[in-house]
């Protein structure tokens, strides 16, 4: 057996200068169109609408910018302002926190929506980079390559169909492609900068992984600790990116022993050492992302706040149907291309066939984040695809028409068209949850001024939400998985605001949930038309347009 590993199971497929230039400006490009309706959501903006930031996932934005206010205030650990359960802080969400101390007042909420975006533009054109180069891994001619490119990161299934006939919650789901960033990758350049973040590492960790062998015993070390780094940033950036990293490496590895096993057995040894290199790169690369994941699998399970989080957030796949409608269009070609990818590429061509055939077992395992955890998977059908194609194209004796290739593919793309023009749409014509009354910003930016040391503030689960993003206090109720016991908190907070309950209620409430302001808008009175200026246990301090703010007896001096 060599010492070395044949370089012919290693193909050099490197991206030449012309590719990198391409990639580069394509990806500007792309973060360019996608950063058009947040541009035109600023300029709208007017006397009478505060432009959040965002055009899909509203609530979970404003809770990304709450984070980075967080850090703003000197925070380095997670503590959600959406709960007033006890916390003792846990090392998430970092890059946002990270991000928050960049800011300072004054107008700090505006500096951190425009961090966020430069965060979201980065990761962005760092992802569609990664694309490529993984892409290059199998991909041979540079215009299949940009094909491939384009596909992964404008591309989304036929679900876009459905919502033209009408029948967009077929089965209980609207299409994937409209709310679920890990089923194909559009959104997350889109709007979740941490999930552009996490995709574009765990590929480059992976070609990292893949080329490890190409170098020799010599560099094993070296090609562990980059596994290792990048593995470590994807799992700070998501760590159910993270753990899928860990899955897709170990699945490979397993896939290539048993090639290994068969070809000793057909006294074919050429190559065996190869399924030695890559376990020793990733016992090394473990070693540096491993201790953070198991950090979080058990802070996770043992914090009494983190649990009860965990439970709430519940993200389960739709059904089947859906994924197929997701994904069916690529199976011509990819099915061919399973068997192609694995004689060009007889060791790695394993591990985007292992990831994609493995997607149902990762798609409906009995947990509470299924559909996270198909966080990849688009880009290795993807990639089988275009092998696919490849080999189609020379088995013909005329060459398929470029036009023709386009014009099969045209319909995956139409989902982002209407994404992109869904958020000018939605920008144009201002109006929750897009845009928040200037009257209640106001209102906001005032609290934000006099409080410090997050006082916990009363107030319906429409304001809830948007208010941390804008003042550092804790609400009791403001977003989904964060607020803890949100199901009950919701009733009993309706029926406070509620004119028929009784003061007693009100102050027994109160004082258990440790209230400091009491906030009352439009949201508040839609709940039954209590009015707080007719108790004698509130001091109203503020009121405006429509708002007002009172503080608790507690905390009158």
């Amino acid at each position: 057996m060599d010492n070395q590993p044949s370089a012919a199971y290693i193909p050099e497929t490197k991206p030449q200068y012309r590719e990198r230039r391409w990639v580069l400006i394509f990806g500007l490009v792309v973060m360019g169109i996608t950063s058009i309706p947040y541009i035109l959501g600023f300029a709208i903006q007017n006397p009478d609408w505060v432009f959040t930031g965002f055009i899909f996932g509203v609530e979970d934005g404003n809770s990304y910018i709450a984070k980075m206010l967080t850090g703003a205030a000197g925070e380095w650990l997670f503590r959600t302002p959406y709960t007033i359960h006890p916390q003792n802080g846990v090392l998430a969400f970092p890059f946002y926190i990270w991000l928050g101390k960049l800011g300072s007042a004054p107008g700090l909420h505006e500096q951190l929506v425009v961090l966020y975006h430069l965060f979201r533009i980065c990761a962005g054109v760092l992802a569609i980079i990664a694309t490529y180069d993984f892409i290059a891994l199998f991909v041979k001619g540079s215009r299949n390559r940009q094909l491939a490119t384009a596909l992964v990161v404008l591309g989304g299934g036929l679900g876009w169909v459905l919502l033209t006939l009408g029948e967009g919650t077929t089965l209980g789901s609207y299409p994937l492609e409209f709310f679920s960033p890990e089923t194909f990758g559009f959104l997350s350049i889109y709007g979740l900068p941490h999930l552009a973040l996490a995709r574009a590492t765990l590929l480059w960790g992976i070609i990292a992984y893949l080329e490890s062998p190409k170098y020799g015993n010599a560099s094993t070390t070296r090609s562990g600790i980059k596994v290792g780094l990048l593995w470590l940033i994807t799992s700070l950036a998501q760590p159910l990116t993270g753990l899928i990293m860990g899955y897709v490496i170990a699945l490979h590895w397993i896939l290539s022993s048993l090639q290994s096993v068969w070809r000793r057995w057909r006294k074919r040894s050429k190559g065996d050492n190869l399924t030695i290199q890559y376990l020793k790169t990733a016992l090394i690369a473990a070693c540096f992302s491993l201790p953070y994941l198991l950090y979080n699998a058990y802070i996770f399970s043992t914090d009494p706040f983190l649990r009860s989080w965990t439970d709430q957030n519940i993200i389960l796949s739709p059904h089947p149907i859906h994924y197929l409608l997701a994904y069916g269009w690529m199976l011509p070609f990819a099915l061919p291309g399973t068997v192609e990818i694995v004689k060009k590429c007889p060791w790695q061509g394993w591990l985007p066939v292992g990831w994609f055939f493995s997607f149902p077992l990762l798609a409906y395992l009995p947990v509470n984040l299924q559909r996270r955890l198909v966080e990849g998977v688009w880009v290795a059908l993807v990639v089988l695809a275009i092998v696919g194609l490849e080999w189609a194209m020379e088995k013909r004796t005329k060459p398929i028409p470029r036009q023709l290739i386009w014009i099969y593919f045209a319909p995956v793309f139409m989902s982002s068209v209407l994404l992109i023009f869904g958020g000018i749409k939605g920008v144009l014509s201002p109006q929750e949850p897009l845009f928040r009354p200037n009257g209640e910003v106001s209102a906001f930016q005032y609290l934000s001024g006099v409080v410090d040391d997050q006082p916990v503030v009363l107030a319906d689960y429409r304001t809830g939400n948007p208010l941390p993003a804008w003042a550092p206090v804790r609400v009791i109720i403001g977003h989904g998985p964060e607020s803890v016991g949100l199901k009950t908190l919701s009733a009993q907070i309706t029926k406070i605001f509620s004119q028929h309950t009784s003061d007693t209620f009100r102050q027994e409430f109160i004082a258990e949930h440790g209230v400091d302001y009491v906030f009352w808008g439009p949201n508040e009175r839609q709940l039954g038309g209590w009015e707080p200026s007719y108790t004698d246990y509130l001091e109203r301090i503020y009121s405006a347009n429509g708002y007002e703010i009172y503080l608790t007896r507690q905390d009158i001096q």
